[in-house]
């Protein structure tokens, strides 16, 4: 039957068939005059997304892919309980609270009583919300002597190219070299002057999954103040390291005990185990969000203080998120983590010994991500692309891009190894790639595949 009936008809329409009853014909891309049953919309729907890829073969996203029951059931519990709304739902509202005192703990805030914050969608939000806070800080510092503001960043997510481009702040992003992959405190300071509104650092790089010297950033700005008389802040994306930091590299001195840091952000929907839909962001106090991004609402029953860039949410990635801070305690982010970080040691390892990739980023000193590439010196007839495109055919999905300038010319392989994806999982997709790797060097393609015509592959899991 073809697809598209006779040409009198005025929207293309499609045959779907539902197991044991009658054929329905439904618009594609109208909409429909009638409604269905809920059996048969939701056979429809559920017909689409057989075509998606598996999630838990999925390495390229850094969101949680994996669930428990009790998950499942919190996510429709808080379905109809508006976030914003605190006056109707106040539990909701100090559920909320709740986690941003445990996380002002976690990230080791001078006071849990002075430090503000908020959930948000994902830290493309929460990152909007710090460089707001930061160019208003720095309005306010600056007086009439201010001219065309700009921010310092190492290699960053294309959030922050986005809170540059609309808020016409100049960014000033240092490239990332071979063997140099996060920014160094030299090259942060030959950046900043009078009209830099602040300096973002990364805990847990999009690309490669470093960790860049936030301690070492902020002892240089705080030499520089010293020396130059001007205030430079440091704002934190710990979009995947601020729920890995903390339980895994305790040590590590990359949060509020460093006096610059003056907020932070991470993503609740990552390696914070929420479901997706869920950033946080804090201030290390009150005073580093300025009033002005504070807006009273007093049309939904109360007087409702609100800053974000959006509004009516459901409260259900909250709930959940405090269901997991409840459910594993520091112990249990510690024991779930270290398993990833044994899983990526060991592909890592796995991966080392085919001699025709090198290791950028070994799942150790980071998030735990496996970062690779193939080796220049092997002049293989195929590319990463004719790779990526071949374990397609197993289910795996595989990111393949190249780095940002001045590394662009190098293309690499990431793997995010979150809770969910097994051991058993590593070794099927060790055994594939093997597979993957034979079958192209004994049926080379006439030429190397391209990022175009694999398909373009896109950092997102904010």
């Amino acid at each position: 039957m073809p697809l598209h009936p006779g040409s009198g008809e005025k929207e293309a329409r499609r045959r779907l068939p539902v197991p044991g009853e009658p054929s329905l014909w439904v618009p594609r891309d109208s909409f429909p005059s009638t409604g269905q049953s809920p059996r048969h919309a939701l056979s429809l729907v559920e017909d689409e997304l057989l075509l998606d890829g598996n999630a838990r073969q999925n390495l390229a996203t850094f969101c949680t892919t994996w669930f428990e029951p009790e998950t499942r059931y919190l996510m429709g519990l808080g379905l109809d309980r508006n976030l914003v709304d605190r006056d109707e739902y106040p539990q909701t509202s100090e559920i909320e609270r709740r986690c941003v005192a445990m996380l002002a703990e976690l990230w080791n805030a001078p006071s849990r009583e002075e430090a503000v914050g908020c959930s948000t969608t994902g830290s493309s939000e929460a990152c909007l919300l710090a460089g707001l806070a930061l160019l208003w800080r720095w309005k306010s510092r600056a007086g009439s002597l201010q001219g065309p503001p700009n921010l310092v960043t190492g290699p960053v997510q294309v959030c922050w190219e986005k809170f540059c481009r609309y808020w016409e702040v100049e960014l000033r992003e240092i490239a990332m070299e071979p063997g140099k992959w996060v920014a160094r405190p030299e090259e942060v300071l030959k950046r900043c002057d009078k009209n830099t509104i602040g300096v973002v650092c990364t805990l847990g790089l999009t690309f490669t999954g470093h960790y860049e010297p936030v301690e070492e950033v902020s002892a240089a700005l705080a030499r520089w103040e010293k020396e130059q008389g001007i205030e430079i802040p440091i704002h934190v994306d710990a979009a995947s390291g601020g729920f890995v930091a903390p339980f895994i590299h305790p040590q590590l001195r990359w949060d509020f005990r460093n006096p610059k840091v003056v907020s932070i952000n991470a993503s609740g929907h990552k390696f914070g185990l929420a479901p997706l839909g869920l950033g946080w962001v804090l201030w290390r106090e009150k005073s580093f969000l300025p009033r002005e991004l504070t807006f009273s609402v007093r049309y939904l029953g109360g007087e409702v203080p609100t800053y974000g860039l959006t509004f009516s949410r459901p409260g259900s990635q909250v709930i959940c998120q405090y269901y997991q801070f409840l459910r594993l305690g520091r112990e249990g982010y510690r024991k779930i983590l270290s398993e990833c970080f044994a899983i990526a040691q060991f592909l890592a390892s796995q991966l080392d010994g085919f001699e025709c990739f090198q290791l950028v980023h070994q799942g150790d000193q980071g998030i735990p991500v496996v970062c690779w590439t193939l080796d220049p010196c092997c002049r293989l007839p195929f590319s990463l692309y004719d790779v990526a495109d071949r374990l397609r055919t197993r289910g795996w999905l595989v990111p393949t891009y190249p780095l940002v300038p001045n590394c662009q010319q190098m293309i690499v392989q990431r793997a995010v190894i979150r809770p969910g994806f097994t051991m058993e999982l590593a070794y099927l997709f060790v055994d594939d790639l093997k597979k993957t790797l034979s079958y192209l060097e004994s049926h080379p393609p006439a030429a190397p595949l391209t990022q175009e015509e694999l398909g373009m592959f896109t950092h997102g899991g904010r």
